[in-house]
């Protein structure tokens, strides 16, 4: 879609056009393209059908009223934020940054993180270089009411005048012609230059992959790994957050550790690092607990350990807990262990037999198996259910057996 097209998409024909697609099923799309060509302009019947795939697509991300009336791109909506980590990062723009002026948002893609900011009372300036894309934006502002809280620039972030603004969010491009970018000097800017624009402003993030190495994350940033439901979808280095300058973090010999911390959604429950050695390892206990992913990316599987009575690691590159004694923590899921025996095909299959398992959860940390082939081999039948976790035990590739805590336990 360019933007002659999307142009005439919000317009009354392509709106009256949008309104007749709303619940239309793709798998009707030939025949509902056919019928509409009758009477409308094929560039316009095809402009209209993508936009209403995608806002299927986006109920997903931004909720279904919202995406009924957003506008998007196929790449706009595969490199936007999560309508609810959009949300929560917003909040804490608005609850910790100084003053509560003005936001940019640079690279700011369809509008996803300007549409949070403005909601959380904010005045936004949305940067993106891409002309079709500050289309969308403005026209997302609009169809949400937020028109007048969003300014848009078509310009490339690097010539973006923040001068003016109380805080700045950038979210650097991750994706190339040959999928993910892993190195962050490779992201477009590279995070060496949204750092440094991070560092001149009163209040900042910078939205960068999960998978970033710890050690390039700058001293005098806090990071911060977000999952959604048990998803991790992305870390943030934040800057002004009252955090140490590099100069005081290295005469106090502390590390960027200290600064780390791992946040859940939804209920937003926040695990900062303490700085805690690794956990010992030890034998299986009655209960196993499998830390969130965000917490794991975190490197903060200690500071889960020091939650629950006696808790250890099975093994010492594994991020399992395990302990005797079940205790609530909003930061793993916790199962009850029935069985623990070394991994053999015939011995697992023939033990769920006996059990009588029909469902099984198949999880692994540490493990080569692919579950999708063991699945097939199990040939499981059977009225119950139970989770099977393919893993190491003091080196040893292992089967663990169990089931998830129905209760949480706390004390």
């Amino acid at each position: 879609m360019d933007r002659e097209a999307f142009a005439a998409l919000l317009g009354d024909e392509g709106q009256a056009l949008l309104g007749q697609l709303e619940g239309y099923d793709p798998a009707d799309e030939l025949a509902v393209a056919t019928r509409l060509r009758r009477t409308h302009p094929p560039e316009l019947v095809s402009a209209a059908l993508g936009q209403a795939r995608l806002r299927q697509r986006a109920a997903a991300k931004f909720g279904a009223e919202d995406a009924a009336r957003m506008y998007f791109t196929p790449d706009g909506l595969e490199q936007s934020t999560r309508a609810s980590v959009a949300a929560y990062r917003a909040e804490r723009f608005r609850r910790e940054a100084p003053g509560q002026g003005r936001t940019a948002d640079l690279c700011c893609g369809i509008g996803g993180d300007a549409i949070a900011l403005a909601r959380a009372g904010m005045r936004v300036l949305a940067v993106d270089r891409d002309p079709l894309t500050c289309d969308v934006v403005r026209a997302n502002a609009a169809a949400l009411g937020l028109a007048d809280s969003v300014e848009v620039r078509c310009q490339e972030a690097r010539d973006a005048d923040v001068s003016g603004c109380d805080a700045v969010f950038t979210d650097p491009a991750r994706r190339g012609g040959k999928g993910r970018i892993f190195d962050p000097e490779a992201y477009s800017p590279p995070l060496s230059w949204a750092v440094e624009v991070a560092r001149g402003a009163p209040y900042s993030a910078v939205k960068v992959a999960p998978g970033i190495p710890h050690e390039a994350v700058p001293e005098d940033a806090e990071a911060e790994w977000i999952s959604d439901a048990g998803d991790v979808k992305e870390a943030v280095l934040w800057f002004g957050t009252g955090h140490r300058t590099p100069d005081a973090a290295r005469s106090s010999g502390s590390s960027a550790s200290s600064s780390v911390r791992a946040t859940l959604l939804p209920d937003g429950s926040s695990l900062r690092s303490r700085g805690l050695p690794d956990p010992p390892a030890g034998p299986v206990g009655r209960f196993l607990y499998e830390p969130d992913g965000a917490v794991v990316r975190a490197h903060l599987v200690a500071e889960v350990a020091a939650e629950l009575p006696g808790g250890r690691l099975i093994d010492p590159t594994i991020a399992y807990v395990t302990c005797d004694e079940a205790q609530f923590t909003p930061y793993a899921t916790g199962y009850e262990i029935t069985d623990v025996l070394p991994f053999q095909l015939k011995r697992l299959r023939a033990l769920l037999r006996e059990r009588g398992v029909g469902v099984a959860a198949i999880k692994k940390r540490g493990s080569a198996v692919d579950p999708a082939e063991l699945r097939k081999k199990l040939r499981l039948e059977g009225p119950h259910e139970c989770t099977v976790f393919l893993t190491r035990v003091a080196g040893a590739p292992t089967v663990l057996l169990g089931r998830p805590l129905e209760t949480p336990v706390r004390r």
